[in-house]
């Protein structure tokens, strides 16, 4: 049986060892622990003549004795009994006295223990075994750090040789082996176990027993009633311990592992309450000034030993919430109490309040949390948990009772809250940086005037020197001076994105403060766009999270100053220019003096600048086309388009001023150049818009209507100036129609949008009576009607406008005139006014719901489709065929996407010229529950993409992709099909479209869709025995999809299409597999191999014989070729 398990090695101790010989103080003769050995002096030296002859081996081989095996014939102590443990404590300190008085051997190390023992102020025998054992065993400890001190005070190594530099320098003779550290270690685990944890208060520190089964043993075998006080023993536990800790390597075993125990310790010794009751001196079991040197060693061990260590158990000691150490138990055990709890309160303050304090509260917590140190294995999952990030953001974010103000303890602490931001190492900056952006956040929330102006304004302070409203010094106006370095540019940025984009709380306070730097943050994302940079995504997707959570006026705002249109909006400085830097990145610097020969040079950076600033807001844009801010900002460049069609008009008009001085006329020139530059602009920031901008720019009715009321505003002004143009009517003719639309049922309008709607009354009525076409008049007066009545009332001219706008936008439209003129034909003229409007209705819906069952007899039938020659389809026959495959009778549509696949295949020109249209066709009756239709759809789809594959395919691709959120499965299977059907109609050519081909059906792949899975192996198989050597590159990524998903998947169909892959593959390679599969070859047959002798499908099985069967082929070719009998003639020059 053992005493204890020796403990592991201390292998990264936290103990931070500093300190001269005079920091040592001498507290009642209680040396504390500097952790800096103590030379014995002369008169010391000469009184113990035994310490230069008593080497470590003794003292160690004495305390291995004390921690001998009893006779229990138990393998483990923790599971003893209190006769066995008390019996084997006896025993061991029994046969160390032996030793002592009988063995000559030791004689030296017993005067040694009796010099030290005689020296000692506290009492070392008791009734109480485990104290007299424990005083035995401190004992020793000071023989041996007595022992140490002289060996390395009388160290004196020789002169290294010169000619062996690679020799070792000697080793200190006081330095400990591996195995002498873990007898060590068992030694002070014993002195801790019996002479300090057995006399804590209840509440003070981790009770034994909810530790280990040998600690709850320890408890009850102490008797706490005999001499001397359970005080006195805590106290010269203590007392010996960080005497002991005096030595460097000592100090290193006993803090690593026991700093929380003596710390709980000095707490009670130092602070614990006494009785109110004044007791008689001869009562008190510790004196006053014992008292205050135990709170004056906790103290001093709190400000040497490493502070994150410090905070933790100081946390522990609180009664934090349990640790994930594998030695204490999560169990519910007593509160720590009041004083203590106070006590460590004020303790933690002062750790956070010293410099890097930040760091170690953060590590304390995080290291604590199961992260052994701060980026160790489980940093990832500790800095997932937001809940511990939240608390420590609040501990940081409360100023503490010891700051004298909360300006001066946020003055002091925020600095490293930001360098939080700044580790290099990648997992601690996961967990710090979550910690920073957290607590970033809540000092924010909390005071957002100290929040800005600590931690803000330095954060923000690059970009704000370079603002057009800072004031540069004269001493950077130097041309080339760097104004802002590349690691300050960076890391600004970096740390925006860390605070705004990753926090993703929309403050006040840091919405306000980042605002005014948008404009340089913006310049900066345009000088990135020009080439390769980090930080360009960084800059963008700030700029899209501002934009996106500001108020829309303010976003309008900040986009007009983007854009040059107001210049009271701060922007980068004109001084100041962006250069790329030595490591890749930008830094800011003053821009050179332009010479009087470089000014067109000049001019033209400026314009070409302005263009692309212009051009780089609208990608941006397109990026914000959801949100609906871009639609916003369209409808802003609309009315001042209208403001400049106002103001050129009254330029026209405006008379030279004649009677002014020369100066007002200079500056009258000068402001109307601005003006010019500006109407240029915004014409410029139209035209990218327009170019950009998608159909979907608008997402809701009250843009539709602002567009609207826009266009309507510009022809009214273009009206009262009499310069109307065509491209104005058409616009005013296409915007009305617009609001037919809408008010014709395709959209669903509801009382509110009807409110929306009234805006455009005093528009449209302002129309009626200006404009000079009757039929516009007609139409703006109905649709005023319209809008006025909610629909109630619609005249025949707002239907037409709507069909006539919808015919524009769709061919089919034709269909639906066609439809409506037939039912007014057959509507008998004695029918009442509301059965008119009524059938009017019947027929626009009808027409929306596209069921016109007309189509060409010709084309009924399905052999009218060999009568065509090339070069004969007419434009009438093509939109009869076309409306046609929109037909609700199944066989009437089929034969016209059969035609019409016919007209494809023959390359008709005609035909041709609608592709964008008949794509759609074709993919909308994919749809189509029919097989026959949808087959039909197939066939057109592959024929037009064999015509115009760079357009068809990545569309198609995109769709069978991306579209489960917008398409059935089946719709999805079926493009699938449809991308079988174009790799084998491309044929060699398929080569050129291999990268969006094979990713997509590895994405695919991957897919929840087990189907889904199933049909992208099956075209990546016909892909991949069409590609030939082309698919060296890929073929890595390809064989180790196919092995993980033929072992792994849980679909028998997938993991059968992964085989037939293979078969495919080895098929279309044929005798080229040995080149091309060279370096998957080997672990294509153990994966057929393994699917032959393990996969429980038997059809999977049989493609793997199959499989098999073709690699023993092509491996018999490739070793034993054909023998041909041929003689090769070569004719020379």
């Amino acid at each position: 049986m053992t005493l204890a398990p020796p403990p592991a090695p201390c292998t990264s101790c936290h103990v931070q060892h500093g300190g001269g010989p005079g920091s040592l103080r001498n507290l009642n003769g209680w040396q504390v622990a500097r952790f800096t050995p103590v030379m014995a002096g002369p008169q010391q030296a000469a009184d113990c003549g035994a310490l230069e002859t008593c080497g470590l081996e003794r003292i160690l081989e004495a305390l291995k004795l004390l921690l001998s095996p009893g006779g229990s014939g138990s393998s483990s102590l923790q599971i003893t009994k209190h006769d066995v443990l008390l019996a084997t404590l006896k025993s061991n300190l029994s046969v160390v006295e032996d030793k002592f008085l009988k063995d000559p051997y030791w004689k030296k190390l017993k005067l040694l223990r009796d010099e030290i023992a005689n020296k000692a102020e506290w009492p070392q025998n008791s009734v109480d075994v485990t104290w007299s054992f424990t005083s035995q065993t401190l004992l020793l400890l000071l023989c041996l750090k007595e022992t140490m001190i002289q060996l390395a005070a009388d160290f004196n190594p020789g002169q290294p040789n010169p000619r062996t530099p690679e020799a070792a320098p000697a080793l200190s003779p006081d330095t400990l082996s591996v195995s002498q550290q873990k007898t060590v270690q068992s030694v002070l685990q014993f002195v801790v176990t019996l002479g300090v944890c057995p006399y804590l208060r209840p509440g003070v520190g981790v009770p034994l027993r909810y530790r280990t089964e040998f600690g709850a043993v320890v408890q009850d075998l102490v008797c706490l009633d005999a001499a001397p006080e359970a005080t006195r023993r805590l106290y010269t536990s203590c007392r010996v311990l960080l005497t002991v800790a005096q030595h460097a390597s000592l100090g290193s075993l006993i803090f690593s592992r026991h700093f929380g125990d003596i710390a709980a310790g000095l707490c009670q010794l130092g602070f614990c309450p006494t009785k109110t009751k004044p007791l008689k001196p001869e009562e008190e079991v510790l004196t006053e000034e014992e008292r205050a040197l135990s709170r004056e060693a906790l103290r001093d061990i709190l400000d040497q030993v490493y502070q994150p260590l410090a905070v933790r158990e100081l946390l522990i000691l609180q009664g934090g919430p349990p640790q994930s150490c594998s030695d204490v138990k999560r169990e519910v055990r007593c509160q720590a109490p009041a004083w203590l709890r106070r006590l460590c309160g004020q303790l933690l303050s002062e750790r956070l309040m010293r410099p890097s304090g930040v760091q170690a509260v953060v590590r304390g917590i995080l290291e604590g949390a199961g992260a052994r140190a701060a980026g160790g294995s489980d940093a990832e999952a500790t800095a997932a948990d937001w809940r511990k990030c939240d608390l420590i953001a609040k501990i940081l974010a409360s100023c503490p009772q010891q700051s004298l103000s909360p300006e001066d303890y946020y003055r002091d602490i925020c600095p490293q809250i930001l360098d939080l931001f700044h580790f290099q190492d990648k997992l601690t900056a996961r967990q710090f940086q979550r910690v920073a952006t957290t607590t970033f956040i809540t000092m924010a929330g909390e005071r957002p005037q100290l929040a800005a102006k600590y931690l803000l304004q330095p954060m923000l302070a690059p970009l704000y020197r370079c603002l057009n409203t800072a004031e540069i010094p004269e001493s950077h106006m130097v041309p080339g001076t760097i104004l802002v370095t590349e690691e300050e540019l960076s890391r600004c940025v970096e740390d925006v994105f860390k605070v705004y984009v990753v926090g993703n709380e929309p403050l006040t306070v840091l919405m306000d403060s980042l605002l005014p730097v948008l404009g340089a943050l913006f310049s900066l994302y345009c000088f990135t766009k020009q080439s390769v940079s980090h930080i360009r995504s960084l800059c963008q997707e700030i700029l899209l999270w501002i934009l996106g959570k500001l108020e829309r006026k303010k976003a309008i705002a900040s986009l007009k100053g983007f854009a040059g249109l107001d210049k009271s909006v701060p922007s980068f400085h004109s001084l100041c220019q962006f250069r790329a830097a030595a490591q890749g990145g930008i830094m800011i610097t003053i821009k050179e003096a332009i010479c009087d020969g470089d000014e067109e040079e000049a001019l033209y950076q400026k314009v070409s600048s302005e263009q692309c600033q212009v051009e780089h807001l609208g990608d941006l844009l397109s990026h914000c086309q959801e949100c609906g801010l871009a639609g916003d900002f369209f409808i802003f460049c609309l009315k001042e388009l209208t403001h400049v069609a106002v103001e050129n008009e009254a330029e026209l008009k405006t008379k030279p001023y004649s009677s002014k001085s020369l100066s007002e006329l200079e500056q009258h020139q000068t402001l109307l150049m601005e003006n010019q530059e500006q109407k240029l602009l915004v014409l410029q920031l139209m035209a990218v818009l327009c170019e950009r901008m998608s159909e979907q720019i608008f997402t809701n009715i009250t843009q539709v209507v602002d567009f609207v009321a826009a266009t309507l505003q510009r022809a009214c002004a273009s009206l009262a100036h009499q310069a109307e143009s065509t491209v104005e009517s058409q616009t005013l003719s296409m915007s009305m129609g617009l609001v037919a639309v809408m008010l014709g049922g395709a959209v669903q309008l509801k009382s509110s949008d009807f409110a929306i709607l009234k805006q455009l009354l005093p528009l449209l009525e302002k129309v009626s009576s200006t404009h000079p076409d009757p039929v516009i008049q007609e139409l703006a007066d109905d649709l005023r009607i319209t809008i006025s009545t909610h629909g109630a009332f619609s005249t025949e001219a707002v239907s037409m406008a709507a069909q006539s706008t919808l015919n524009k936008k769709d061919p089919e439209g034709k269909r639906e005139e066609q439809q409506q003129t037939s039912h007014e034909r057959d509507t008998d003229d004695s029918h009442s006014l509301l059965e008119q409007q009524q059938s009017h209705e019947k027929a626009n819906q009808t027409s929306l719901k596209s069921d016109a069952p007309f189509i060409p007899p010709d084309v009924s039938e399905p052999g009218a489709t060999t009568n065509w020659k090339p070069g004969s389809v007419t434009t009438e026959q093509l939109q009869e065929v076309l409306l046609s495959a929109y037909d609700p009778e199944i066989p009437t549509r089929a034969a016209a996407l059969r035609t019409l696949s016919c007209w494809i295949e023959q390359r008709e020109a005609r035909v041709l010229e609608v592709q964008e249209k008949l794509l759609k066709i074709f993919l909308e009756n994919l749809e189509h529950e029919d097989t026959f239709v949808y087959l039909s759809a197939i066939q057109g789809v592959a024929l037009l993409s064999d015509v115009y594959p760079e357009k068809i395919l990545l569309s198609l691709l995109a769709q069978y992709d991306h579209g489960k959120d917008k398409h059935t499965p089946e719709t999805r299977m079926k493009v699938g099909e449809v991308l079988m059907r174009i790799v084998r109609a491309l044929g060699d050519m398929v080569s050129k479209y291999r990268e969006p081909l094979i990713h997509t059906f590895l994405r695919g792949v991957r897919d929840p869709d087990s189907a889904h899975r199933a049909s992208s192996l099956s075209n990546l198989g016909e892909l991949c025995q069409r590609l030939d050597f082309l698919l060296g590159s890929v073929v890595h990524e390809v064989t180790a999809c196919l092995i993980a998903v033929a072992k792994t998947d849980h679909e028998v169909e997938v993991r059968r299409a992964a085989i037939h892959v293979i078969v495919l593959l080895l098929r279309g390679l044929s005798q080229k597999a040995t080149e091309v599969l060279k370096d998957v070859l080997k672990d294509l047959y153990h994966l057929l191999k393994h699917v032959v002798h393990l996969e429980p499908d038997d059809v999977a099985k049989l493609h793997a014989q199959l499989a098999l069967e073709e690699l023993d082929e092509i491996m018999r070719n490739f070793l034993f070729p054909p023998q041909k009998l041929e003689k090769k003639i070569m004719v020379l020059p």
